[in-house]
């Protein structure tokens, strides 16, 4: 009932719910395509809506590219698997993409059936025009490469962080920079800003995950760098004890203005970018990440259980995020939440305050800010007639679709 408790998020609720039932009817016949369709709305829902909206041969090409890489993913995962076994498959996992027989049981429910059937994922890649096959094939090479290294590798240090990140999402960025260039719309971006826009994204994923990574069964995998956690903790798990909360927010505080080192270079990329389908494409999920951000900063609830923007929230930033003005004010916004939880009394106050102030003033700079009201707080909104309205809306809509 939570999502639904404030009222300018229920038209937004709506339209969520009417986009994704309208790409449930738009799954393609031919099997393969149809599975890959599926599939993706079911590892990723919000990322299958903004998939969608881009053309025809591109949004095949994405689809496919993270398909693969989630089965990749999948494989680097599952803790149950033998480093002897796991390692060999990573890095020779960009060959299999191109084996319509191929596929390993491995994961956890749809993860698991988008490794027992992937031959579906690659007789749909082998349709794929050229330049988007190389595209991921190298891709998926390197970050395969990269993965095994890290199986025989903790993350120690910054650097260390900032590598492994560089191989599980950086080398995202990389490739669909390839892929928006091989479509034609967008010029070729720098290997140092793509870099940057998927280091933010799985920095804030990493540190969101906390709870979930060090309970992982059979055994933990941690990507918290030590030379971070170590100034505040013996041993990582540390930070589940009630006992250690203070520093355990004072570690989660470290690692978000790490994060937030980035922002400022993913503003470049996508003010840079001219599709506008491609436009939405990376810039929803980047204000998602800047708003988990602002979530998780200064909040114990990390170490307690999941921690994420609320569905409403999440659907407003969908619906709203059309032009590089929305992105400039959700990102403003967003820090200046961050910004009215800093303590003083944090060993990183000054620096969090600086990276906050940086953020700040490019969004200002473009002179376009707007007002838009994001805020974390839950609301004191009768969810009564919330859900009236909601269903009278809902009523409305329907009707418009369906005609």
């Amino acid at each position: 009932m939570g999502v639904l408790s404030r009222p300018e998020e229920v038209l937004p609720l709506v339209k969520l719910r009417v986009a994704a039932g309208r790409l449930k009817r738009q799954i393609p016949p031919e099997e393969h395509w149809a599975f890959a369709y599926t599939m993706l709305q079911k590892v990723s829902r919000s990322f299958a809506l903004v998939i969608q909206q881009l053309g025809p041969d591109l949004r095949n090409a994405v689809c496919i590219f993270y398909l693969v890489l989630r089965a990749l993913d999948t494989v680097e995962d599952d803790t149950s698997i033998p480093t002897e076994v796991k390692v060999p498959i990573l890095q020779q996992f960009h060959k299999h993409i191109y084996n319509r027989d191929w596929h390993y049981s491995c994961g956890t429910k749809d993860y698991k059936v988008l490794m027992d059937k992937f031959r579906l994922v690659s007789t749909a890649f082998l349709e794929l025009g050229q330049g988007y096959q190389e595209a991921i094939e190298e891709i998926t090479r390197l970050m395969g490469a990269g993965m095994a290294k890290f199986i025989c590798k903790e993350v120690e240090t910054v650097s260390d962080y900032d590598e492994y990140c560089h191989y599980v999402a950086g080398l995202v960025g990389y490739g669909l920079s390839r892929l928006f260039y091989a479509g034609g719309t967008e010029d070729q971006a720098s290997d140092s800003l793509s870099n940057s826009m998927g280091l933010f994204l799985q920095k804030i994923n990493i540190i969101r995950d906390y709870l979930e990574d060090i309970n992982e069964i059979p055994k933990s995998r941690m990507f918290w760098p030590r030379e971070i956690w170590s100034k505040y903790a013996n041993k990582l798990e540390d930070f589940k004890y009630e006992e250690n909360s203070e520093k355990a927010v004072q570690c989660l505080n470290d690692l978000v203005t790490n994060a937030l080192y980035h922002a400022e270079d993913c503003l470049k990329y996508m003010s840079a970018l001219k599709d506008h389908a491609i436009f939405r494409f990376c810039a929803i999920p980047q204000i998602m990440a800047i708003g988990t951000c602002a979530v998780c900063y200064n909040n114990v609830n990390v170490f307690r259980g999941v921690v994420k923007m609320r569905r409403g929230l999440t659907a407003r930033v969908i619906d709203e995020t059309n032009s590089m003005s929305d992105v400039y004010t959700a990102f403003y916004e967003f820090s200046s939440l961050i910004e009215s939880k800093i303590d003083n009394n944090d060993p990183n106050a000054s620096l969090t305050r600086k990276r906050v102030d940086a953020i700040k003033r490019t969004c200002m700079s473009s002179c376009s800010l707007k007002r838009r009201g994001y805020d974390l707080e839950k609301s004191k909104y009768n969810t009564t007639l919330i859900m009236v309205v909601l269903l009278l809306v809902a009523i409305v809509l329907g009707m418009i679709y369906a005609k």
